[in-house]
């Protein structure tokens, strides 16, 4: 097998209307390829073709043509081991409010057909800092603790492969924090994870590599570092003592923008100009320099570039 966790090639999925006899694309010729061992994110806007493809991962969506090979085994030969393979995590939280952890997990255990003797419930609880809750009605746990607990639903079987679908909707910083720490975790023990979130700076801070789609179609498939490095506008952001808001500023290749009367900002365009031309331009029209912030873009510059939202 090749160090390939994930290969997708040329997926297509088309939704017919028989009524209107229209046809609507939802993915087109996707293809990339997810290793084995990484954190990989999958970004896009609504209606860009992420759920149509977890659907068909997870095999409640059938594809209208293309490869699909999960851990070795092809989605079309062998339903039942890709299916064996991967973990859902899913972005709603559906947990039987009146059954513990501990029998949810043994229940999704029996659902995949796992022996009572070859089960870990135990471990799976205590990697998800559970254990002191095994036996706590499930409606009583707090909404971090139900996410972790999806967590653990999904890892039962013991898939090598972890899908997370927006893990941290509506969830505070600090149970989002605590959240990540166990994804982490995983990870280093040898999971490979595939996120899909609407929170850019996470994406930026937890991923390898990240493809982002748009329409159904691939617009970016790169390192977190690179894709970073296609920002091709820099930012400054100038605190001066003091500047007239009718002043105007001018400068071939810069647009200057005068947010305060203390605050002056300068954006342009990458290895344009020397940062010492701007000063130099200040010292002219007597601007004092009381302190710089420089701001070199993040995830989501790159995600506005690429998809316009």
């Amino acid at each position: 097998m090749s160090n390939n966790a994930l290969t997708v090639e040329n997926l297509n999925k088309i939704y017919s209307n028989p009524k209107t006899k229209k046809e609507t694309k939802a993915i087109t010729n996707l293809t990339f390829e997810v290793k084995e061992g990484e954190v990989f994110g999958l970004l896009g806007p609504n209606g860009a073709g992420k759920t149509t493809f977890l659907s068909i991962l997870a095999g409640t969506v059938s594809k209208t043509s293309g490869l699909v090979n999960v851990w070795g085994f092809d989605l079309d030969k062998n339903p039942r081991q890709v299916k064996a393979s991967i973990g859902i995590v899913p972005q709603e939280i559906n947990l039987d409010a009146f059954f513990s952890p501990k029998q949810l997990l043994e229940l999704q255990a029996g659902l995949y057909g796992i022996a009572k003797r070859d089960r870990i419930t135990d471990l799976v609880l205590k990697m998800v800092a559970l254990e002191s809750k095994a036996n706590a009605y499930s409606r009583s746990l707090s909404g971090g603790m139900k996410r972790r607990l999806l967590i653990a639903k999904a890892m039962v079987h013991q898939p090598p492969i972890l899908i997370l679908d927006e893990p941290t909707a509506g969830v505070d910083v600090e149970l989002r924090n605590n959240l990540w720490n166990n994804v982490k975790k995983l990870n280093n023990e040898g999971v490979t994870i595939i996120l899909t979130t609407h929170y850019l700076l996470e994406a930026q801070e937890m991923c390898d590599r990240i493809a982002i789609i748009n329409k159904g179609n691939l617009v970016a498939l790169d390192t977190t570092e690179q894709l970073l490095e296609k920002i091709k506008i820099k930012k400054i952001n100038f605190k001066v003592k003091e500047v007239d808001l009718n002043l105007s500023l001018n400068m071939k290749g810069i647009q200057f923008k005068i947010i305060s009367n203390k605050l002056i900002t300068a954006s342009y365009e990458k290895n344009s100009l020397n940062f010492g031309e701007i000063i130099n331009y200040f010292n002219k029209n007597n601007l004092k320099i009381e302190d710089i912030f420089t701001d070199d873009g993040d995830l989501e510059d790159v995600f506005v570039q690429l998809t316009k939202h």
